[in-house]
């Protein structure tokens, strides 16, 4: 017979399988009720499109939630994207790749009230 050597034979592992978490949320509210003080918010887009406009203006609605640390490609503008959050001073530092021409964060990062890290 055909003894194949070690060398060629097939191992298979078996894993259990977590219970899936279901990321639909029915509302922004609803994504953002566990979001705290500190929190670090990852913010996904390209310049303003794609950016998460709604989440944002949850988190707007929610003043009491600052200190956020906030990562993105950029800063927004000064009445869009994260620049939203900036002028309510909700953010306490920005990492970025680039800031572009949002004033908000540029008199923010003047005056120390921001801090920044550049990708």
């Amino acid at each position: 017979g055909c003894n194949p050597s070690p060398a060629l034979t097939r191992s298979f592992s078996v894993s259990l399988r977590r219970a899936e978490i279901n990321k639909v949320f029915p509302s922004a509210s609803a994504a953002l009720k566990d979001m705290k003080p500190n929190s670090t918010l990852l913010c996904g887009g390209f310049g303003l499109c794609g950016v998460p406009d709604t989440l944002i203006d949850e988190v707007l609605e929610k003043p009491d939630i600052t200190g956020l640390t906030a990562v993105s490609n950029n800063a927004g503008t000064d009445n869009s994207g994260l620049g939203k959050l900036l002028k309510t001073k909700q953010v306490k530092k920005m990492v970025a790749s680039y800031i572009g021409e949002n004033k908000t964060f540029e008199t923010m990062y003047l005056t120390g009230e921001v801090e920044l890290e550049l990708t």
